[in-house]
């Protein structure tokens, strides 16, 4: 509940400025009746931006991660204060947090619903942070689950943790009302990215243009090149089998271009139920918001009218390695998902840095997960918090290391 008895959802929004969180702020705009936001974070590289959104909604707290950027968010809020006719006194401008803490502080505020829409390993500390506060986490930010494994899924309550990720969403509105001994498998599909079709030979000049370029989804840099190189998969591998505890055997990835079936589940009995809609963010995002209820008229549905087929095929695992990769990182657990995916963000840094060749990312970071999965002391380690950030680092240092005898 609000201020002053608003009856109101209240929703914390983290990595407002990426496309998940301004995604999300269509959705909260769209039903005011229904939200209303409490708290923005962000990195701080966009300030007008983000002091659009926090004058736009009225929020009484922004935060961003980097602290030189405070100044430049307070002038911008005061300028679009002054560009709206504002007079001083008459609305309110937000309290501004700064520093690497600052989303996890708001992510411990009072809050009814918090969506994490960072991107990668930083958004784990936010994730325990509202876990911890008791608020309903809307999770788009997968990296923090599957680094923090059994330390995120053993700090959620019953139903505190709903996905937002498509895939994972479409899963668990399949699985709304069934029983999970009665799952034979689940199926997440893949788009297969700008080259499905590609040979490995192919790929061995991919500029970070044509890896930016998504024939379906229109998603933040990273997500983007994650979804070319199929590492994105492989992360989901591994969100699917902690948020509904089925075994890696018994998660299959398909390749579906069109991007419509956005994940299935195959049932003891041989039935298979599917989640479709037109690839839309904003729907996920709605689920995750109200979970488990339904927003009206959030994303168009698919139209039956008109002729139609959808294309399923096998994921190519010789041309796109990254998902045997991330089954084994998982299949290991304690920290290699974190080596995983902390490998993986060094790597796309230095390919979008003209550093590393396309095909070097997943040849890199299967080096530097063999590398740990060989270490006795990772497969004997207790998953810890401490163990978690030291493996993050490793996994950073160790790439930099390959990247330097290149």
């Amino acid at each position: 509940m609000g201020e002053n008895g608003d009856m109101r959802t209240r929703v914390a929004i983290l990595g407002s400025t990426g496309s998940i969180g301004t995604q999300a702020i269509e959705v909260v705009s769209e039903h005011r009746d229904r939200f209303c936001v409490t708290a923005l974070a962000a990195g701080g590289s966009d300030p007008g931006l983000l002091a659009r959104q926090a004058i736009d909604l009225d929020v009484p707290l922004v935060a961003v991660a980097r602290a030189s950027a405070v100044q430049d968010v307070q002038l911008a809020l005061y300028a679009e204060a002054q560009r709206r006719g504002w007079s001083e006194g008459d609305h309110r401008i937000p309290r501004i947090l700064a520093g690497p803490d600052a989303a996890t502080r708001v992510a411990a505020e009072p809050a009814d619903v918090v969506l994490n829409g960072m991107t990668g390993a930083v958004g784990l500390l936010p994730t325990l942070a509202a876990l911890e506060s008791g608020a309903t986490l809307a999770l788009a930010n997968k990296e923090s689950l599957i680094i923090g494994g059994e330390l995120v899924t053993s700090a959620a309550g019953p139903g505190q943790l709903v996905p937002v990720d498509s895939e994972h969403s479409a899963l668990a509105q399949a699985l709304r009302g069934e029983r999970i001994e009665d799952v034979a498998r689940l199926v997440v599909t893949a788009s297969g990215g700008p080259f499905r079709g590609r040979s490995r030979a192919d790929l061995a000049d991919v500029t970070p243009e044509q890896a930016s370029a998504h024939p379906t989804w229109d998603m933040g840099p990273v997500i983007t090149i994650n979804s070319a190189t199929l590492v994105n998969k492989g992360l989901e591998v591994i969100e699917a089998h902690l948020l509904f505890g089925i075994g890696y055997d018994r998660i299959d990835v398909v390749v579906h271009p069109g991007s419509v079936v956005h994940s299935m589940v195959e049932f003891v009995d041989g039935s298979t139920i599917a989640q479709a809609s037109p690839p839309d963010m904003r729907l996920p995002i709605a689920l995750g918001l109200a979970w488990p209820e339904r927003l009206p008229g959030v994303a168009r549905p698919c139209t039956w009218d008109t002729a139609a087929t959808w294309e399923f095929a096998p994921l190519d695992e010789q041309v796109f390695p990254a998902v045997a990769v991330a089954r084994r990182a998982g299949a290991f657990g304690r920290t290699a998902p974190a080596v995983y995916n902390a490998a993986n963000e060094v790597c796309v840094d230095a390919f979008v840095a003209g550093d590393l060749d396309f095909l070097g990312i997943v040849d890199t970071v299967a080096a530097v997960v063999d590398e740990h999965l060989a270490d006795r002391d990772a497969a004997t380690a207790e998953l810890t918090l401490d163990g978690v950030l030291e493996a993050d680092a490793w996994a950073r240092r160790r790439v930099t290391t390959h990247l330097e005898s290149r």
